[in-house]
């Protein structure tokens, strides 16, 4: 799948709405980032109201001693009669003594501590001062800043100016940036050997210390679509995104390599020889949920960030009908490739007023609408289909081997309703 130009294509029309909201904030993204960089520890400076969210959306009881944990502001704290420096001074000078382990500590700021102002940064660089084997960095995963995904986001943009200055004249290397299971990580360094492409890091990595180098040489596949202050950061030292979908489905993914292998000179037989098996793989697994989901409207609620390429999966390999996609922020350059593949007039739209999007999807009657946990069983209880886009974020979605698991993660809402129904 080679899309045309995206300059060559004509801009969609996005409707823009500002209202109020139903998604999560980005505190949710400690629950994936902690799994994957096991040498970190994510302590959240907010409320019960946090370490509730926290808890319960991670699985985990604390007495688990998980890797994320909620430095508690009281009453006292917002009054203004305890010194917040002095207490997370100690808070955290007691949670390092107690966790040797930690290499790499992220204070991580909530809508208390923005309200109040706390400049956490700044804590960060003298936390950081008197600990010399242990980098404290800092960032927001507020509600008032940041939704859902973007922790992820403010996380690595976080990390990326604490990476090694990468060599001038060293040779090119590929990064490949978001979390992603270990698993998938697995299967895509396989698939760029099998293309011949060996320098290949992946950010964040296994380690969160062990940072890849950046710099002119570096050429970045993004892995997720809602890294943008990460690529900005990422460009600002001389790094090159390369342009292309995002690696859902079979032909998102061959698109996705062969942006890879178009930048380092892999030849195109090679390329194909390397793809093919998975490819096929993965088209065969598709094809087993196609049939059922050929014809089928969706509508995206704005959630994730995701939105964009599953429309564009579920449209060209499924051949579901989208009615809506709502984003909650559309980057335009960024999902060029992918709204060049949208069947054309797919209505778009940035940002949330719940209502109004509501009122459509009444109207519409699709038969399956993509949304948060708190619209899900409103809509189910008028009779309307739905599919919880938290479940895209948890689950194994990338990359071949997962392309029939993200395609039957539509089936199965359309079984339950079959299965269900009187």
């Amino acid at each position: 799948m080679t899309p045309a130009s995206p300059l060559a294509q004509p801009q969609p029309d996005i409707r823009r709405e500002r209202g109020q909201r139903e998604v999560f904030c980005g505190l949710t993204g400690i629950v994936w980032l902690h799994r994957k960089m096991p040498d970190a520890f994510f302590l959240v400076v907010g409320s019960r109201t946090c370490a509730h969210l926290l808890q319960s959306a991670a699985g985990v009881m604390i007495f688990a001693e998980p890797r994320f944990a909620t430095a508690i502001i009281e009453e006292r704290d917002l009054a203004g009669m305890a010194d917040l420096d002095a207490e997370l001074d100690r808070v955290v000078t007691r949670l390092l003594d107690r966790r040797p382990d930690v290499r790499v500590l992220f204070l991580v700021g909530s809508c208390p501590s923005e309200v109040i102002k706390l400049d956490l940064p700044r804590a960060a660089r003298r936390l950081g001062a008197d600990r010399p084997g242990v980098n404290i960095l800092s960032y927001s995963g507020s509600g008032i800043e940041t939704t859902f995904t973007e922790g992820e986001d403010a996380c690595l943009a976080a990390l990326v100016p604490e990476a090694p200055q990468g060599a001038a004249g060293a040779a090119p290397e590929l990064l490949i940036v978001g979390a992603l299971p270990d698993i998938v990580e697995d299967q895509f360094a396989r698939l760029f050997a099998d293309m011949g492409i060996d320098r290949v890091r992946f950010f964040p990595g296994r380690v969160a210390h062990d940072l890849p180098a950046v710099g002119p040489a570096t050429r970045f596949l993004l892995a997720q679509p809602f890294l943008g202050d990460t690529a900005r950061a990422l460009a600002t030292r001389g790094a090159e995104r390369l342009a292309a979908p995002f690696p859902f489905g079979a032909e998102g993914t061959t698109a996705w390599a062969e942006a890879a292998a178009n930048a380092f000179g892999v030849d195109p037989m090679r390329f194909r020889q390397a793809v093919a098996p998975g490819r096929e793989r993965a088209k065969r697994a598709i094809a087993r949920h196609a049939e059922r989901l050929a014809g089928q409207t969706i509508f995206f609620m704005p959630d994730s960030q995701l939105e964009v390429p599953l429309a564009r999966f579920l449209a060209a390999e499924c051949g579901m009908r989208p009615v809506e996609v709502c984003t909650p922020y559309l980057h335009a350059r960024h999902l060029a490739e992918e709204l060049a593949l949208l069947p054309p007039g797919t209505p778009l739209t940035e940002g949330q007023d719940v209502e109004a999007q509501l009122d459509r999807v009444r109207a519409l009657r699709p038969d399956i609408t993509v949304c948060g946990l708190g619209l899900a069983n409103p809509l189910e209880a008028e009779g309307l289909t739905t599919k919880w886009a938290i479940e895209l974020v948890f689950t194994p979605v990338h990359g071949f081997d997962q392309a029939g698991d993200l395609a039957e993660l539509f089936t199965r809402p359309l079984r339950r309703r079959d299965v269900l129904r009187v």
